[in-house]
């Protein structure tokens, strides 16, 4: 009985597939792109929006700690001027 390669596709490839059938058949053949610089430029620009997005989300945080902490003194200041 003879086995027959069976290999592992991964959700990448299939999310791939679904997004471009003709794009994964090329690489599945091994067809090198012809838009090298395009796809280059792309990957830039959201890893760029990536690091936007981190520091938008970390000024979020450092905001509402900030936010908390006046609330804490405020509500200390309160509490030590009607004592």
């Amino acid at each position: 009985m003879s086995r027959k390669y069976r290999r592992t596709i991964r959700a990448a490839e299939i999310s791939s597939y679904l997004y471009c059938k003709r794009a994964w058949w090329y690489t599945l053949k091994g067809v090198k792109t012809q838009n090298e610089h395009e796809l280059v430029d792309g990957r830039e620009t959201h890893h760029q929006h990536g690091v936007k997005v981190f520091v938008s989300e970390f000024l979020r945080l450092v905001a509402y700690i900030l936010i908390l902490a006046a609330l804490a003194l405020f509500t200390i200041y309160l509490t030590q001027r009607f004592i």
